[in-house]
């Protein structure tokens, strides 16, 4: 299991408090065999960690966690949501040594295969938190959606920060990446989708003034459903906004699409959607400046 701190040992206890929360991921079966529960134990420095909360996937919402601390320095902050085998944010982070690169997976199994590639890349600038990144992230920058379990409410709120929450003074990030969330392509379970006003608003809360919230998807009408959200938000402007129209769009000549990001890993998931002939395209969107 993952070496998590208890809640004595990160000062702190754990409510018993309810959580308002739909899950955007699929578990798909979270035993760990003996070689990953290895993994989380002899490499427990790229953990970020976090006290667990009362939920499986939870965090505490009132649980301090420092980022620069765990980080061991100050850099400019990426935040990965779903990172896979971890190929992209651990690649980014070689690449790019002057940042601190965060990877957030719910399942266990896919945590351990992030902690792999980061070990056999030799990094330090990157950590791996294991929850719910909806649940979790708003906790982890002490925005005044943590712990708030109505989803009316967190809308109204999710982009601002607490003063008084302990984790406030934690850096803004610089960019936010979903890369092919999963679609839950029936429609009735589109409102498990992790790009939705909602999470909109969290995004917002995590960045920083201009910073970028990057996404991608090889299902239509999530594209175009990622493309409504950034253009409705009142937080983000589109930078493509009426650019690389899609014909297969309910509004063919809308646009909103963003180039490939260059900086993307051509990963085998990636891959897969293509060669069964499906079009990804990008989203792109940047944070307004705060008042």
């Amino acid at each position: 299991m993952p070496n998590t701190p208890t809640s004595a040992e990160m000062g702190g206890e754990v409510a018993p408090r309810r959580h308002w929360r739909i899950r955007s991921f699929s578990m798909r079966g979270s035993r760990l065999g003996r070689d990953k529960e290895k993994l989380f134990a002899e490499h427990s420095e790229l953990l970020l960690k976090m006290v667990p909360g009362p939920l499986e996937t939870t965090v505490d919402p009132a649980a301090p966690c420092n980022i620069s601390e765990q980080f061991g320095r100050e850099a400019p902050l990426v935040v990965e949501i779903g990172p896979g085998s971890g190929e992209q944010g651990v690649g980014y982070a070689v690449r790019n040594p002057q940042v601190n690169m965060l990877l957030v997976e719910a399942w266990e199994p896919g945590a351990a295969r992030c902690i792999a590639t980061a070990v056999r890349e030799k990094v330090s600038n990157v950590r791996i938190l294991c929850a719910d990144a909806a649940q979790a992230l708003p906790v982890l920058f002490g925005l005044e959606a943590a712990g708030i379990d109505d989803s009316e409410a967190i809308i109204r709120c999710a982009d601002r920060i607490n003063p008084d929450h302990p984790n406030a003074s934690n850096p803004r990030a610089a960019e936010v990446w979903t890369f092919f969330p999963d679609p839950w392509r029936k429609k009735r379970h589109h409102k498990r989708r992790l790009v939705a006003p909602l999470f909109a608003g969290i995004a917002a809360g995590m960045l920083e003034d201009e910073g970028v919230w990057r996404m991608a998807t090889d299902w239509d009408n999530y594209a175009w459903q990622m493309r409504d959200v950034v253009e409705e938000s009142e937080f983000f402007t589109n930078p493509h906004r009426g650019e690389n129209p899609d014909p297969n769009d309910p509004e063919p000549e809308r646009g909103g699409f963003a180039p490939r990001w260059d900086k993307r890993v051509l990963t085998r998931f990636e891959q897969r959607g293509i060669d069964a002939g499906r079009t990804v395209h990008d989203v792109v969107a940047q944070r307004r400046n705060r008042a």
